[in-house]
């Protein structure tokens, strides 16, 4: 028995009916032949307007999360190894639900394309003299085969509609690349600049994704 084998509470996996034909895919259900940015542990398509962000841990320099900014919208995403018959996305549902209790925010759980998805208004820092304002997020997650992608939606994404189902649509975009390695559930799965790409500790890398 490996370490993504030991569930301590099993719970249900969370994800479309669709997933494993509309994405977000496995590596190893996805085309061979499309062409995709690879970042380690996710791999994206190229599109017209699409930017990428990288955002890198202070001191270690690792990448913790990747930041795809399309349609006044931002949408981050980390994938995490997860265990092979349950899910992660209930349970760190809840969790992001009672951080953001904590902070003063507000929550609601509503059913949404890819199942539950938390709607959240978080208190933001505003300008001196300013009064308080929220930032309205939506917290999304799939449970895939051996691994949970999280994504976080922000800015129109987050309050149009229309807007809100592009954003749904690059999330599917997303290939998860979650290697052959024992990983204890909930660690996540590394991540890498593009080849080509040099960090720059004084910058944030903003590779180009257009076609």
């Amino acid at each position: 028995m490996t370490d993504e084998d030991i569930e301590p509470e099993a719970r249900p996996k969370s994800a479309p009916v669709d997933r494993a034909t509309a994405g977000p895919l496995d590596v190893q259900e996805a085309n061979a032949v499309r062409p995709y940015v690879d970042l380690g542990g996710v791999k994206i398509p190229p599109r017209e307007g699409l930017g990428l962000r990288l955002e890198v841990e202070e001191g270690t320099g690792r990448v913790v999360a990747v930041g795809l900014d399309f349609a006044n919208s931002s949408l981050q995403v980390q994938p995490f190894a997860a265990p092979r018959s349950s899910g992660l996305w209930h349970e760190i549902r809840e969790q992001i639900e009672q951080q953001i209790l904590a902070q003063g925010g507000t929550t609601r759980v509503v059913d949404g394309a890819f199942g539950p998805e938390l709607l959240a208004q978080i208190p933001a820092q505003s300008a001196p003299g300013q009064p308080p304002v929220n930032r309205i997020a939506r917290f999304i997650g799939v449970d895939g085969p051996r691994w949970f992608l999280r994504g976080v939606i922000s800015g129109d994404g987050a309050l149009d509609p229309q807007v809100g189902a592009a954003m749904e649509e690059l999330f599917r975009s997303v290939v998860v690349v979650r290697g052959t390695a024992p990983m204890p559930p909930r660690d996540l799965i590394p991540l890498h600049m593009p080849q080509g790409a040099e960090q720059d500790a004084g910058a944030p890398q903003r590779p180009r994704l257009g076609a």
